[in-house]
C-alpha cells in the first residue's frame, strides 16, 4: 500500500531534501486519491482537474506505507494526522482501520481526518488507536454549504455533534474561512461547536488551479484575522459570540467587557493567530506560499513584533471596517510545505 506524505513531511522523515523553515510538527498522511464527493474548492473533488498530488497548495508524493510508518519513531514529530480521501465503498473505509492500528502501533498521538458514516466507525477508529477524530465541515451555512460540497448542512452538522457526544473531547471538525459566509455566521457556529466540545481548526480558503473555486479571492488578512480574535476568546472561555457586535455581517465590536486596552492584553502573545486544530499541529503553508510575509496562521510562535502587529492590525480593522472581506491574495500555485 502507498501513502501520500506531505512535502514538508517527506523531508522531515527524511524521503525527499527540500529547505523549510518551519518544519511540520505533526506528519500529515494522505490515504487515498480521488474523492468521490465533489468539494468545489479541493483539489481532490471527484471533477476537479487538479493534479492528484494536490490537497490545498499542498504537494503530497507517494511512498509505501511501511516506510513511511518505519521512519516515524524518532523523526521529531509529535504526532500523526491521516488526511482521508473518502473512499467509494465501506469496504475500502473498512481498510482504513488497519493502517490507524500500524500507525498507532508507533507510539505517536493519531488523528484522523475523514467523513464518518456511523459513529461505530469511528469506535473502530478509536479501538485501533486513534486518540482523534476530525469530521470537517467546512462550510459555516446552509446555503454556502450545499454551493461548494453538496448535501444538508443541517444533516452535517447533526452528525457531527452526535459523534462529539458520543466521544467527548476526542471529535474536531474543519472550518474555512473564505467560501462565502458572513463572519456572524462563521462565528457563531464557532461558538456553537466550542459550546459542544467540538474541536476547530480554521482554514483560509485557498484557491487552487483546477478546482471550480479556482478563480474565487480568498479572505483579506484583516477579516482572518477578526474570526481567529473571536474563535481565541470563544475557545478560551472568555467570551461568547452573543455579546459581540455585526455590522451586515461583518464582526464591528466584541463588547463592553473587551475594549482595545484589555484585548492588546489577552491576546499580546499572539496565540490567538497560530494554528489550530489538534494539539502539535501547525500545518505550514496550507494556506500561503513559502516566502509570504505574513501567514494566515503562523505555525510558530510569534515574536514579540509579529504579536503587536497583529493585534494592532485587528485594532484597525474593528475601528475602520473591511465591508467586503477579500484580498488580493490570488496565487494558485502549488507549495512545497506541510
Amino acid at each position: 500500500m502507498m501513502l501520500r506524505v506531505s512535502l514538508g513531511t517527506a523531508q522531515v522523515l527524511g524521503l525527499r531534501s527540500i529547505r523549510q523553515a518551519h518544519p511540520p510538527t505533526t506528519a500529515y498522511l494522505m490515504w487515498g486519491e480521488k474523492c468521490r464527493r465533489n468539494c468545489a474548492f479541493c483539489a481532490q473533488a471527484r471533477e476537479s482537474d487538479s493534479r492528484a498530488d494536490l490537497l490545498s497548495r499542498v504537494t503530497w508524493p507517494a511512498f509505501p506505507a511501511q516506510e513511511v510508518i518505519s521512519r516515524l519513531p524518532g523523526s521529531g514529530v509529535r504526532r500523526v494526522c491521516v488526511q482521508v480521501v473518502e473512499p467509494g465503498s465501506p469496504r475500502e473505509m473498512a481498510d482504513l482501520v488497519p493502517l490507524v492500528a500500524d500507525l498507532a502501533a508507533g507510539g505517536l498521538p493519531v488523528c484522523v481526518s475523514c467523513f464518518l458514516p456511523s459513529l461505530q466507525m469511528a469506535e473502530a477508529l478509536f479501538r485501533a488507536g486513534a486518540d482523534g477524530v476530525t469530521l470537517p465541515l467546512d462550510a459555516a451555512s446552509a446555503p454556502v454549504y450545499g454551493r461548494v460540497k453538496g448535501g444538508s448542512f443541517a444533516a452535517a452538522l447533526a452528525h457531527l455533534e452526535r459523534v462529539a457526544r458520543a466521544f467527548p473531547g476526542r471529535v474536531g471538525t474543519h472550518l474555512i474561512v473564505g467560501l462565502g459566509e458572513s463572519e456572524e455566521e462563521m462565528i457563531r457556529l464557532i461558538d456553537r461547536l466550542v459550546e459542544r466540545g467540538v474541536r476547530v481548526g480554521l482554514f483560509a480558503f485557498t484557491p487552487v488551479a483546477g478546482t471550480r473555486m479556482a478563480h474565487h479571492p480568498p479572505p483579506s488578512l484583516e477579516g482572518y484575522r477578526r474570526v481567529q480574535a473571536a474563535h481565541y476568546l470563544i475557545r478560551q472561555g472568555l467570551a461568547r459570540a452573543e455579546e459581540f457586535s455585526f455590522a451586515e455581517g461583518r464582526l464591528s465590536d466584541f463588547g463592553p467587557r473587551f475594549p482595545a486596552s484589555r484585548l492588546r492584553v489577552l491576546l499580546g502573545d499572539g496565540e490567538a493567530f497560530r494554528t489550530t486544530g489538534c494539539p502539535d499541529c501547525n500545518r505550514p503553508y496550507y494556506n500561503e506560499r513559502p516566502g509570504q510575509p505574513v501567514p494566515y496562521n503562523y505555525p510558530h510562535a510569534l515574536d514579540r513584533e509579529q504579536a503587536e502587529q497583529e493585534v494592532r492590525r485587528l485594532l484597525s480593522s474593528l475601528e475602520a471596517g473591511d465591508p467586503a472581506g477579500t484580498g488580493a491574495r490570488r496565487d494558485e500555485g502549488a507549495c512545497a510545505g506541510g
